[in-house]
């Protein structure tokens, strides 16, 4: 069976962890609890006749107080990088997240997320910087952990990159 680490990667309150409960536990929560450090889910799947175990990194958000540490992306074969954004300071830290992966570990497959989309009236674009993250990245997809929208998609989308390098 294959094995990888998978990063979420994002500000604070983007969603990372929404999206990883509504992907492994199948809840949503209305309620806003903060990570702390890092917390670690395991979802074994099979895609492409391939039994494969992605373990879900859910790295503390990127704020003006603390930064992401680099020695949480050793071992990481692909990262999902969330973005709300009906918050445009959240595209400058993804873009910040996404050179912090290419001067620690080199490029690496990423899913670029739009997450809220249940929230879609209230979004700003940066499209400079949201040109630049996409045009890096395997795959953009909106999603909605409140709505259950796009949330398998990701997973499945980065999944299917490492049975095809396998």
């Amino acid at each position: 069976m294959l094995q990888k680490k998978i990063c979420m990667l994002g500000s604070f309150a983007v969603g990372k962890t929404s999206l990883v409960r509504r992907y492994v536990d199948s809840i949503f929560s209305e309620n806003y609890v903060t990570t702390i450090g890092v917390k670690i889910d395991k979802k074994v799947i099979s895609t492409q006749h391939t039994n494969l175990a992605l373990i879900l990194w859910d790295v503390y958000g990127e704020d003006n107080h603390q930064s992401v540490l680099p020695s949480y992306l050793r071992g990481m074969a692909a990262y999902i990088l969330v973005i709300d954004p009906s918050r445009p300071a959240t595209f400058d830290s993804a873009k910040k997240l996404h050179s912090l992966v290419l001067d620690t570990l080199g490029p690496k497959p990423f899913i670029l997320v739009l997450n809220k989309s249940d929230l879609k009236s209230e979004w700003e674009i940066d499209d400079a910087i949201f040109a630049e993250l996409s045009a890096d990245a395997v795959a953009t997809i909106e999603t909605s952990a409140k709505t259950d929208t796009g949330v398998d998609e990701v997973f499945a989308t980065i999944a299917s990159t490492f049975v095809k390098a396998a």
